[in-house]
């Protein structure tokens, strides 16, 4: 596809699937493209249905990984793009860009290099490519705090996220349970979250076992990828419970699977709580182990349950009390996408970042 040799605005995001960054970076996308500014993507890793989706909307796409983990040949790709594309804004959405968004700062100083991210910055390798970027565009004073401890760090605004239901494509259950390998007779859950120490997904895997005790027609969808994938299929193997977990690396039809599972649950530190905020917009209740993200998008006891990490008993428990009271599910899903409605807009996260840029 042509490119226009000086876009304004290259957004820059993981191989994702369409929630959580994914669905920001597609909402980011259309947003600015909306408001007649010139936007390109740049995807730097393999997988995901994000690009495509973005693609098929006309926005231009640069795949530039080769690896289903962001590694140092794409962040040498997105260098070379941004000379060649001249952007005036790059924005990279995520921890896991920060040392490529430095080394473009790097290579072109007056490319203005932006931040968006949804989870505290602890590694010292992440503070110091901080010192290379102009902005970060925090979640929450949590998150922006934590890019602040550093005096040479770069400024820093909050810009709450932002979520609108996807419709999906209109697949019904008994499509979904035969693309994916699903009873459609049982009750399924959904945690997306990349497959690495800070997801805790030992939690997870344990709570599906306990469940597995008190409720025999359950099934569990877990969609991400990392290198503890090999470690998550053996647990669940060990723990006799594969048959009632599928383990997905990408799952192209998220949109739709959110609006037939019970409830979306985390177990850990995941940015944008990995699929809470998309749950809540399509009217699922949500389940969470405390994380900073939990504690921005839910409601304890009104849009779902934030739960303590002692006792693990607690993280099943209050799951299972949602998976057993149709009205308790109603009345969480309900309150659930209001709230998203009228405190996580995506055209108020959208004018939030835009009106960040232009102060800048």
């Amino acid at each position: 596809m042509p490119t226009d040799p000086s876009p304004s605005i290259l957004l820059v995001t993981p191989g994702r699937d369409p929630v959580g960054t994914g669905r920001e970076t597609e909402l980011l996308a259309e947003g600015m493209r909306a408001a007649d500014r010139t936007v390109h993507v740049a995807v730097m890793s393999r997988g995901g249905a994000v690009p495509d989706r973005l693609a098929a909307q006309g926005i231009p796409v640069h795949r530039l990984g080769r690896r289903p983990e962001v590694d140092v040949a794409a962040a040498a790709r997105l260098t070379m793009l941004a000379r060649r594309l001249r952007p005036a804004v790059v924005i990279v959405a995520g921890r896991s860009l920060l040392a490529a968004a430095a080394a473009v700062k790097l290579a072109r100083p007056q490319t203005h290099v932006v931040a968006r991210l949804a989870a505290t910055v602890v590694r010292p390798l992440h503070t110091r490519a901080l010192r290379q970027i102009d902005l970060v565009l925090a979640t929450s004073p949590v998150v922006a705090a934590s890019c602040r401890s550093d005096w040479s760090g770069p400024r820093v605004e909050i810009v709450a996220p932002g979520i609108t239901a996807d419709p999906g494509r209109g697949l019904d259950r008994a499509a979904i349970a035969s693309h994916l390998g699903l009873d459609p007779a049982k009750i399924w859950t959904l945690c997306v979250a990349p497959l690495v120490a800070a997801s805790k997904l030992e939690r997870l895997i344990w709570a599906i076992d306990q469940l597995g005790v008190v409720h025999k027609g359950l099934e569990h969808v877990l969609v991400g990828s990392g290198p503890l994938l090999p470690r998550v299929r053996r647990r669940a193997r060990v723990q006799e419970l594969a048959d009632r977990l599928v383990v997905l690396p990408h799952c192209d039809l998220l949109p739709d699977l959110l609006g037939q599972v019970r409830l979306v649950w985390q177990s850990g530190q995941v940015a944008f709580g990995g699929a809470l905020l998309d749950a809540m917009a399509s009217g699922v209740p949500t389940v969470a182990v405390e994380s900073e993200a939990a504690r921005q998008l839910i409601v304890d006891g009104e849009t779902g349950r934030i739960v303590p990490a002692i006792p693990e008993s607690e993280f099943p428990r209050r799951a299972f009390g949602i998976i057993e009271d149709d009205a308790l599910a109603a009345r969480y899903g309900a309150a659930g996408r209001a709230r998203a409605e009228t405190e996580f807009a995506a055209d108020r996260m959208v004018a939030g970042v835009l009106a960040a840029l232009d102060a800048a």
